[in-house]
């Protein structure tokens, strides 16, 4: 399942044909989304309250049975329905009301799991929240739901916390802790049925939207509703195998209408043991991804896992650069605009400065909202690339399985500045979107444990020294990884992504799939040295020329001729022995001659005192000698002999050349060179940014990578 992000531009309506443009359609989704708004937040706060939760928890109704999965229904299973109803004299189809009801069940079952993550801290709250015992966080983590990170532990440890300082009391529960959520504006139309809604895929790139919608914003009858025919563009991502589902329109404060559109399509089954190859990233801070391939070698307990040593590398250190640029920028503009309505608040209202102060307050907060939408869409981009980029690479190397590290044992510790650039990475999107793609190519995913896979040498388990880089051996650092016993010298990030492509093959027995979400973690430590192999050389002389040969331009046909030659130039340059002398002005030269040793003198007398040295890579044209410092420069035959030389002295030798007085033309100003935009062309066409460096996607060939089986790789031979 996927969701493909589309626009609606405009429409028409069905019965009187009259277009609507982006504008008017804009407003009449509007309408239809206020209606559904306010029908949900009734449902929701009428039920927000511990008892509702209960129940609903329980998945039961009154009489004992299940509740069934659409949330719609089991509301009005459970009675609830009745809670919300629209405005005297406004006219809402059951349709719409459905709407509503689902979009309210979702939320309240969201709830749920907050629900039990803070009953869980209150029930096992610490005397000190900032530091738990080890005994206390054995009882946290035995009342926890599965599936929980620290960072929502920390989260809901600090806002019990806050509320412990204001009210002097511990919380009854979620409820009491935190008020109704906040409900978006947006219309779920899965749970309208057609007589509301139509979806039909009319072309590999369009699809056929037929909905009704409200004319005003108050209907008062039916007359007030019509039926709008939308034609919405679907994107490349969307194959033409694929399923549609119903989508759900949301009204974007940009003035665009967002149609979130749910399709579907069969997956190939995956496997979560016995693979063979795999592909181990590690998760870095300016590097976001550094990969390695392993392979498997032997069975039972003598298997080991051997890898070429190539390492994958997906440097983001522009982009997190940018990231963080924008995160201070957006701290600042906060800052700024808290501080104004401080100010504002202290002056009071009958002040001169305090509607000034409230409009800057406005206009920093619509900066701080323009900055965090750029904030997430840079984010969004950066990690479908990487996802995108680690999936090619596994399927090029021939991989079933890639092994990530475990982000629910991972936490930013030390400088506050690494726990910022921490905090803002985007692994959580990156690790779903990874399983999400590599689920349509047919690769496994799974976690292992991330402790220690930095603080041991993958080739012999030895503790690894870490310095600043591999010439400063003897201070301290974190970016090089150095082992005094085996010698190993690598990147800090390689050599993890070593050891957890080892932890993932060897420990793959015990891989856990979890049954709600079909995600598969390995929670076993299982740590086994890892051999590099050569890659034959020979074999990739081979390769790397056939693909040469391939991408070289096809040679003319017939023999290479010249429109200055009287005569074709030899495929293979002959012997110096067979070349004539340079003949002098005004002699006939035969080709049929051969020159001879005394041919060669004359011709070296000819020219006087200058030596000739004849070599088949002569010019037939002699070019001008270099000038000296005084300005002679002597001429050769066949060119301009009347016209004296320039006064003054000659650039060169020492002088300098004189500045150019041609004014440069204003369209060349400033523009980067061919081969500059030709890399930044090639960078975006493989990652969607300019300034990203990653690895190449390189299809292998058993052959030229880790070596399959047992069997050893043959030693590489000179070619």
């Amino acid at each position: 399942m996927a969701t493909a992000p589309c626009t609606a531009f405009g429409g028409v309506v069905e019965g009187s044909g009259e277009r609507v443009g982006g504008r008017l359609l804009y407003q009449r989704v509007s309408f239809l989304a206020e209606l559904c708004g306010g029908l949900t937040r009734q449902l929701v706060a009428s039920r927000w309250d511990e008892d509702s939760l209960d129940l609903l928890a329980a998945g039961v109704d009154g009489q004992g049975e299940s509740l069934p999965s659409k949330g719609w229904m089991a509301l009005r299973r459970l009675g609830w329905a009745q809670a919300a109803a629209p405005a005297e004299g406004v006219y809402v189809s059951d349709r719409v009301r459905r709407a509503s009801q689902e979009y309210a069940a979702r939320t309240l079952r969201l709830a749920l799991h907050r629900r039990a993550l803070v009953a869980a801290i209150l029930a096992t709250w610490p005397g000190d929240p900032h530091r738990r015992s080890e005994a206390e966080w054995t009882a946290l983590r035995a009342a926890l739901p599965a599936g929980v990170s620290k960072a929502e532990i920390r989260n809901r440890s600090r806002q019990v916390s806050a509320y412990v300082r204001e009210h002097g009391r511990l919380p009854a529960g979620l409820c009491e802790l935190e008020g109704p959520p906040e409900v978006a504006g947006l219309v779920v139309l899965a749970a309208m049925d057609r007589q509301q809604v139509t979806l039909v895929r009319v072309g590999e790139a369009t699809a056929r939207l037929r909905v009704k919608l409200p004319l005003c914003p108050a209907p008062a009858s039916g007359r007030d509703w019509a039926w709008h025919v939308i034609d919405i563009r679907l994107p490349g991502t969307v194959g033409a195998d694929a399923v549609l589902h119903t989508p759900t329109l949301r009204p974007t404060r940009s003035g665009r209408i967002a149609v979130d559109l749910p399709h579907s399509q069969p997956a190939p089954p995956v496997k979560s043991t016995g693979h063979r190859g795999a592909v181990g990233f590690d998760w870095g801070v300016n590097t976001l991804l550094t990969g390695t391939v392993g392979r498997l070698s032997g069975q039972g307990p003598e298997s080991r896992v051997v890898t070429d040593g190539r390492p994958l590398i997906f440097d983001a250190t522009a982009i997190s650069a940018k990231l963080h640029r924008l995160r201070g920028h957006r701290e600042h503009l906060a800052a700024k605009r808290d501080h104004c309505q401080r100010l504002a608040e202290g002056l009071g209202a009958p002040h001169l400065a305090w509607a000034e102060l409230l409009d800057k307050a406005a206009v920093l907060e619509v900066e701080h909202q323009r900055v965090c939408a750029r904030i997430r869409h840079l984010n969004q981009a950066l990690a479908w690339s990487a996802a995108r980029w680690a999936v090619d690479q596994t399927a090029a190397l021939g991989a079933s399985v890639i092994y990530l590290e475990d982000l629910a044992t991972l936490e930013a510790r030390g400088r506050r500045r690494g726990n910022a650039r921490l905090s803002g990475q985007v692994r959580g999107t990156v690790a779903d979107a990874i399983r999400h793609l590599a689920a349509k190519a047919g690769i496994a995913v799974a976690t292992v444990p991330a402790r220690g896979t930095s603080a041991q040498c993958p080739g012999c388990l030895a503790p690894l020294n870490h310095h600043p880089a591999p010439n400063r051996l003897d201070e301290r650092g974190w970016s090089w990884a150095h082992c005094t016993r085996c010698g190993l010298s690598m990147d800090r990030d390689h050599a993890a992504a070593r050891r957890i492509v080892s932890r993932g093959l060897l420990a793959q027995a015990h891989t856990v799939t979890e049954r709600a979400t079909g995600t598969r973690t390995i929670r076993t430590t299982v740590d086994g040295t890892v051999r590099p192999v050569r890659r034959p050389k020979k074999t990739t002389r081979r390769l790397r020329r056939a693909r040469q040969a391939a991408m070289a331009p096809p040679r003319p046909s017939g023999p290479k001729t010249t429109q200055s030659k009287g005569r074709p130039t030899p495929s293979r340059p002959t012997a110096t022995h067979q070349r004539r002398p340079p003949h002098a002005p005004g002699q006939p030269a035969t080709a049929t001659t051969a020159p001879t040793t005394t041919a060669v003198a004359k011709a070296g007398a000819v020219v006087g005192a200058v030596a000739v040295k004849i070599s088949r890579r002569m010019p037939d044209v002699r070019t001008v000698p270099a000038t000296t410092p005084q300005g002679v420069v002597q001429r050769p035959a066949g060119h301009d002999t009347q016209t004296p030389a320039l006064p003054g002295p000659v650039s060169g030798h020492g002088v300098p050349t004189p500045p150019c007085t041609e004014e440069p033309h204003p369209n060349t100003a400033g523009r980067l060179s061919r081969g500059t935009c030709r890399r930044r062309t090639d960078a975006a066409e493989r990652t969607g940014f300019h300034h990203l460096h990653a690895t190449e996607v390189h299809t292998l060939t058993p052959r030229f990578g880790p070596h399959p089986g047992d069997r050893r790789p043959r030693r590489a031979r000179k070619a």
